[in-house]
């Protein structure tokens, strides 16, 4: 209730329609296994995030913004509003495997670019490498520059996920250009709005590699951290070039004179890892490659000025698939497409304070059967684990818990045994979008499943 009063106070000033409003340039900054307390928007008391503080305070922060609880699933599904499901990406892409996003799917970047605007990725692509036709100059973007696979060293640019050399790209050709990574996205961003032709509207998706690991940054950056342990100094000072970097995108942008029709929007691709000794998801259970909300919900934000509310928090629950339909539809691209869309239109909520367009969150884990289901405040969840209490393994494929997540955010009390109807309710309903009778293992979920091959 607190924030539809506040949405209600702020729409009046707002355009309630998208046909009023202007095309925007878009700028989708995607950060790599940031946790959900790591920002200053989200309250961190250590780490000092400045710009992305201000640019968070001149829109509407997300407080339930939901992705996959891995790195590709969840740029695939940005970039088709697809849920793995249907995309069939439910893990990490990379070397030797076959298979990528597939060809037949359509790219936010290909909707955008057909409908007028300039697009660019500097950053982690993620999503396929092993032929030309697979990267990201064929699947929608104008320019490339970064990585295409997982994780790389920020300075030497040598990938540990099977490309067994440098992973730096230009245009999907390798690239000798030496430096920090976080630096050299950020000037390459920065060059491609210099360079920007006026009346052409933009499309900026940048996925920094920062903050996965190795943590790395220069020394500079260590210094205000100083009393820390030496992975979460590393960290902080990752996260302090990070922010850097996300100010100088956006000095450049108001130098071009494009800062007040920029919508900007900011995500992790998933929560932190909770295994290792750096950053922190509390108040959330769990972290990276779990299905507890410390591995899904992430933190988040939205803004462009005199357009989405300032200074709000909204707590309606969305997920990264919404960003295809309501950025196609606010770029005036068509949305018609063979494949259906999972996502939808949040303008309404973000403008005019909506509920949530979604009467369910899905949520596939990168195991077979590991699956969860948001309804309301409630959330199912089959076949969890959590790393901190059980390692590395599988967990228990029997296991179900139910939580009430208005007020148990940290999933801590499982109610299942309590609300059987509820759990049965749910299950019902979870099952039916995810039990494929065809399939030998039971579900859509497999590691590669057939159709995802590249062709």
């Amino acid at each position: 209730m607190k924030y539809r009063m506040a949405f209600a106070l702020s729409a009046l000033l707002m355009m309630g329609s998208v046909a009023e409003v202007v095309r925007p340039n878009i700028v989708y900054f995607l950060i790599d296994d940031q946790g959900y307390a790591d920002v200053g928007f989200n309250g961190s008391p250590t780490i000092k995030t400045p710009n992305m503080d201000k640019l968070a305070a001149a829109g509407t922060i997300l407080t339930s913004h939901y992705t996959q609880p891995v790195c590709s699933p969840t740029r695939a599904a940005l970039m088709t509003g697809r849920y793995p499901i249907h995309t069939g990406v439910y893990n990490v892409v990379s070397r030797p495997s076959s298979w990528a996003l597939p060809l037949e799917e359509r790219t936010l970047a290909q909707g955008l670019r057909d409908a007028g605007y300039v697009t660019a990725i500097c950053g982690k692509w993620h999503l396929g490498l092993e032929k030309s036709e697979l990267r990201p100059t064929k699947r929608g973007f104008n320019y490339q520059y970064g990585q295409l696979t997982g994780a790389i060293d920020s300075y030497t640019k040598m990938s540990n996920e099977g490309l067994k050399g440098r992973d730096w790209f230009r245009n999907d050709a390798p690239c000798a250009d030496e430096g920090y990574a976080t630096h050299q996205l950020a000037q390459e961003a920065c060059k491609i709005i210099g360079d920007q032709p006026s009346g052409k509207p933009l499309f900026l998706y940048v996925p920094f590699n920062a903050v996965h690991t190795p943590y790395q940054a220069p020394t500079a950056y260590e210094k205000p951290y100083a009393s820390l342990d030496k992975a979460n100094k590393s960290y902080a000072a990752m996260t302090a070039a990070l922010d850097e970097a996300i100010g100088q995108i956006v000095a450049a942008l108001e130098k071009k004179g494009l800062g007040k029709n920029t919508l900007f929007i900011y995500s992790s691709d998933n929560g932190g890892t909770s295994w290792g000794t750096a950053g922190s998801n509390d108040p959330l259970r769990g972290g990276k490659a779990d299905i507890y909300e410390g591995g899904v919900r992430v933190c988040s934000f939205v803004t462009w000025p005199g357009h989405i509310p300032a200074g709000v928090k909204n707590d309606e629950p969305v997920h990264i698939i919404d960003w295809y339909p309501t950025l196609l539809k606010l770029a005036g691209a068509a949305l018609d497409q063979p494949l259906p869309v999972d996502g939808k239109d949040l303008w309404p909520m973000l403008t005019q304070g909506a509920k949530s367009p979604h009467e369910e969150i899905l949520i596939i884990g990168s195991v077979p059967g590991q699956r969860a289901l948001r309804m309301g405040d409630w959330k199912l969840l089959l076949n969890p684990w959590d790393r901190e209490k059980e390692g590395k393994g599988k967990g228990n494929s029997g296991r179900v818990e139910l939580y009430d997540l208005r007020k148990d955010i940290a999933e801590t009390t499982n109610l299942a045994a309590t609300y059987p109807e509820r759990v049965q309710q749910m299950r019902a309903r979870l099952e039916a979008l995810t039990v494929n009778p065809a399939n030998p293992d039971g579900f859509f979920h497999a590691k590669e499943p057939k159709g995802n091959q590249s062709k």
